[in-house]
């Protein structure tokens, strides 16, 4: 069997489909100086890659990022040809065609009788097995996977995927090359979906289901995941930009490999394909677009009304807050800051007091930054009263708990706030994973109950998910999405469901990436560094799970597998472990990662 030699550079690179994807990583090559040759079958597509150049480089030059010289030296390395004779002089050949076995394994075979027998056969797919593409071919070696992402001149991850076939100097060599590129490549083996994909696609498909279910609306699901977890684009609207029928190919490559239903592709995805609404590239997909290609959208029978959501609440003008840990003490902030008297009660007056001190340091902190003046910060802190006692919610509008996530405890708060509070008041449970309601039944009025998920840290984060029972009032509702938006927050309507919108989206996704590692698939700095490079989130997914702490996220995961009965949701062993070990992410030092010890 013949072996690639080692290469030292990989200077000429032929780059086979120049659409979207094809077109970004040709232009990659030519910006770092190697020989490029684009090849198409289509003249138009040819012509339109070289016009993007021209164009992208244009744009660099008007930002004084090249010079007039760079800038026509980038250009004439790039040459477009339709015929795939053209890869005959290239050291390495990367094929992105679209995702179909028979297109690329025909690429495939006729680059075998073309290139040199040294040369390094690249496929870019995301979803089909790199071990069949090479398995197919004459010289298996020589092939690997080089994944970009969408747009490759601006993305940094570049997962590189070998086989049980493919040669170490071959995988090295195109490691190196990415390394060059200015890329952070990422080594992983084959499987659909790899690491980026693998993780990202399970949780789209997820959140189709939920639309598909309506439970939630597509706007509320996207600004959910925007705003819950920072991500820059919500889910709906991220499959349209890559294409629901691309998505429905890998999710079906994926669940073939794992037989996992949350990879089984959700209906609705199927119907949309084939209906020809695909997303921005038709024109229309989850969501209705300017027109085809474009990003813009527009309104169309989905849109909610102009001015939906507001009107018919009850008045409310003072507001008590249970409890007097960070999510408490963040709550009475934001209602205090935006002009409501507070009560804050915790279970002794002491507690109370130091959980408004907490309040004082945060304000102050806002003032040294100067988002706050001086006289803002001490009348925020002069409208929050610390009580020891509930009976100080005897006069309030609205009565928000923000207790242990335990039921029993929240049980018991709720059947005193009964008691306590005058008729009329809402009553409003944070929860992000319990049922809401199991706490509204305690008490004799459960049309005012009504779940408001805040999110940590309250003043900072923007969303607050409102979790209306099959027994909350219409007014109750009403009311506390006019007191969202009165405190400057997003609401996002959401049934009484196990983990809601964001938690039911998130801990799947978290659950999944601790399976990759259990399977011994990739390690924690891979899936970090791919998820945050490749996705463009602001944390990977084992940072995440140690800043949350390992105990709540196997509560969450542990309610959610309950509720929903679906294997695929049962928490991964090894989070079992580290939890009955003690290793509960920051807050004791160690979790997935270890930490310094706080002073």
């Amino acid at each position: 069997m013949d072996r690639p030699s080692s290469h030292p550079t990989l200077q000429t690179i032929a780059v086979v489909g120049l659409g979207t994807m094809g077109t970004g990583i040709a232009e990659v090559l030519a910006r770092a100086g190697r020989e490029v040759i684009g090849i198409d079958v289509s003249e138009s597509a040819a012509r339109r890659a070289a016009d993007a150049l021209a164009s992208a480089t244009a744009r660099s030059v008007t930002r004084e990022r090249l010079t007039e010289q760079e800038r026509a030296d980038v250009l004439a390395r790039f040459r477009a040809f339709t015929d795939l004779g053209a890869a005959a002089e290239a050291d390495l050949v990367i094929e992105v065609v679209p995702e179909s076995y028979e297109l690329k394994q025909q690429v495939f075979r006729e680059l075998d009788a073309i290139v040199r027998p040294d040369a390094i056969l690249a496929t870019g797919t995301n979803a089909l097995s790199v071990t069949r593409l090479a398995a197919d071919s004459q010289r298996p070696e020589r092939v690997l996977g080089l994944h970009f992402f969408n747009p490759a001149p601006a993305m940094k991850l570049v997962e590189v995927v070998s086989c049980v076939l493919t040669s170490p100097p071959a995988v090295e060599a195109v490691t190196e090359l990415a390394r060059e590129l200015g890329k952070e490549p990422v080594a992983v083996g084959d499987r659909p979906g790899f690491v980026a994909d693998g993780l990202l696609f399970g949780y789209l498909n997820q959140a189709a289901a939920m639309y598909e279910s309506r439970y939630a609306s597509r706007e509320d699901i996207d600004a959910a995941m925007r705003l819950g977890c920072g991500l820059p684009m919500g889910p709906l609207a991220l499959l349209d930009l890559i294409g629901v029928d691309t998505a429905r190919t890998v999710l079906e490559a994926m669940y073939t490999s794992s037989g996992d239903r949350l990879h089984a592709p959700a209906p609705i995805l199927g119907h949309l394909a084939e209906a020809g609404l695909t997303g921005q590239k038709a024109g229309r997909g989850f969501y209705t677009y300017e027109a085809p290609g474009s990003s813009k959208v527009v309104r169309d029978p989905q849109s909610p009304a102009e001015g939906s959501g507001t009107g018919g609440g009850r008045a409310v003008s003072s507001v008590g807050v249970a409890g007097s840990g960070t999510m408490a003490s963040g709550i009475a902030q934001v209602f205090a800051q935006s002009g409501y008297d507070v009560v804050l009660a915790a279970r002794s007056q002491e507690k109370a007091e130091a959980a408004k001190a907490a309040i004082g340091s945060s304000l102050g902190r806002a003032v040294a930054k100067g988002r706050l003046t001086d006289e803002a910060a001490a009348q925020t802190l002069a409208r929050i009263t610390p009580a020891g006692s509930l009976d100080a919610f005897a006069g309030v509008d609205l009565a928000v708990e923000a207790v242990a996530e335990d039921l029993a405890v929240k049980q018991e708060l709720f059947a005193a706030l009964d008691k306590v509070c005058k008729p009329g008041a809402v009553l409003a449970t944070t929860t992000s994973s319990l049922p809401v309601i199991a706490v509204a039944r305690v008490t004799s009025r459960p049309q005012d109950v009504i779940g408001m998920h805040f999110f940590n840290p309250a003043p900072a984060m923007k969303l607050v998910e409102v979790v209306r029972t099959v027994l909350t009032a219409d007014d109750v509702h009403a009311t506390v999405r006019e007191i969202c938006v009165k405190v400057r927050k997003h609401p996002v309507d959401c049934g009484d469901r196990a983990g809601f919108i964001v938690n039911a989206l998130l801990f799947p996704y978290l659950n999944n990436a601790i399976k990759m590692v259990e399977q011994h698939y990739a390690s924690l700095d891979q899936i970090d560094a791919a998820m945050k490079l490749g996705g463009g989130y602001p944390m990977g997914p084992f940072e995440l799970l140690d800043v949350v702490g390992l105990d709540v996220s196997l509560a969450i995961e542990k309610v959610l597998h309950k509720e929903f009965r679906d294997p695929g949701l049962a928490p991964s062993p090894l989070l079992e472990h580290l939890v009955a070990a003690g290793c509960l992410g920051r807050k004791t030092g160690r979790g997935f990662r270890e930490y310094a010890a706080r002073r």
